[in-house]
């Protein structure tokens, strides 16, 4: 199937060709090809935006894999944005509330004003490489914002520890923390009754480092919390361009060096140097989950992940698809051929918009049941 051949479809029919393509195990623009061509060309603006972001990385991460914290600061300041009360013009409203403060655990919430009936809640964990950004970004609101208006959801971004102060475990610790926070709670926290939201059909979801986290934690989740779980049950994942390695260079790696924006093999070692352990390689479980050794919880959920063909993680990617297939869970692989890296965090391109159309089948088609009412 490719994408930009495909004729507009209703939500009902969207559905229905979202189940039919999960038996195939592959939707949205491509079927697995791999790019061979150069880069396509982006729009000014993006350019400047993905220009602006690499260069704001290069010069905060320092060789010895730690962060210039105090250059850092200076940038975050400038790439942030304040939760706003008042709805925007698709009617998304977002405000902050607290999870754990002596962690510096925090989310932000993007809502509708008010809903007919209870909305599914996603829970998204941001990318950064686990050492940089927050829920405020403004790219990452951004994409909440639309994730929020696009498939009608509630949505709840949490703000973890960051490497390399804080390593491998802490952002899964704070990420399973955030949804037994949720759970204890029985609702979103600070919503209110005029937006009711079903926790029997919270999703995840998360990009690059955030795509990582979203496996981990659905993993722990699914092992350790969910037999005993109040009212939080996973019904499905979005792992969008996940953040996975190891020793081996990749063919993709190699092919895209120097040609895909935004990720390189530098950055990429800079990433699991300040977040795994100490000593450990990149065939740390945390990092390699794409091989036989990857261990998956029984409940473990069904999976849709995202990605482009111009990204150079992307043979990891689909190894991590097929190993979810061959250890009978159910797997989506969106394809997006002419999608590099964090493609999906800007509007200016259109496989941005038929990401969130796919993730809204995908939801729609893993939603818990409607409870049946006696009279």
């Amino acid at each position: 199937m490719h994408a930009e051949t495909e004729k507009p479809q209703s939500v009902k029919e969207k559905g229905s060709s979202m189940e039919a393509a999960a038996d195939e195990g592959v939707v949205g623009g491509g079927n697995g090809q791999r790019a061979t061509s150069p880069p396509p060309k982006l729009p000014l603006g993006v350019r400047l935006q993905v220009g602006g972001l690499t260069v704001a990385i290069d010069a905060v991460e320092r060789r010895d894999g730690t962060v210039n914290r105090c250059l850092y600061s200076v940038i975050d300041r400038l790439l942030s944005a304040r939760a706003n009360p008042r709805p925007d013009g698709a009617g998304v409203r977002s405000y902050d509330f607290t999870i754990d403060a002596s962690r510096g655990i925090w989310a932000r919430v993007f809502a509708p004003v008010a809903a007919a009936a209870p909305l599914p809640v996603v829970v998204y964990y941001h990318g950064g490489g686990f050492a940089l950004f927050s829920p405020a970004i403004g790219p990452f609101n951004g994409v909440c914002r639309r994730l929020c208006s696009a498939i009608g959801a509630v949505v709840v971004s949490v703000n973890y520890r960051l490497a390399p102060e804080h390593r491998y475990p802490a952002a899964y610790d704070d990420g399973v923390d955030a949804l037994r926070f949720i759970d204890d709670a029985g609702a979103v926290p600070g919503l209110g009754e005029d937006v009711p939201v079903d926790l029997s059909s919270c999703f995840l979801a998360g990009e690059s480092a955030g795509g990582n986290i979203v496996h981990h934690v659905a993993n722990r989740w699914a092992a350790e919390h969910q037999p005993s779980a109040r009212s939080v049950r996973l019904a499905g994942i979005f792992p969008v361009q996940p953040y996975f390695g190891g020793e081996e260079r990749t063919e993709s790696e190699l092919r895209l060096e120097g040609v895909a924006p935004v990720v390189n093999l530098r950055r990429s070692d800079f990433s699991w140097k300040a977040f795994l352990p100490v000593g450990a390689t990149r065939d740390h479980p945390a990092a390699h989950v794409t091989d036989e050794n990857a261990e998956l919880a029984e409940a473990f959920p069904p999976t849709m992940v995202v990605v482009g063909g111009f990204d150079p993680l992307e043979d990891w990617q689909r190894r991590y698809a097929d190993v979810l297939r061959r250890k009978g869970k159910k797997v989506v692989v969106a394809e997006y051929p002419d999608g590099f890296h964090g493609f999906y965090g800007f509007p200016e391109l259109p496989d941005a918009g038929k990401v969130l159309q796919e993730m809204k089948a995908f939801v729609e088609s893993n939603r818990a049941a409607p409870k049946s009412t006696t009279l």
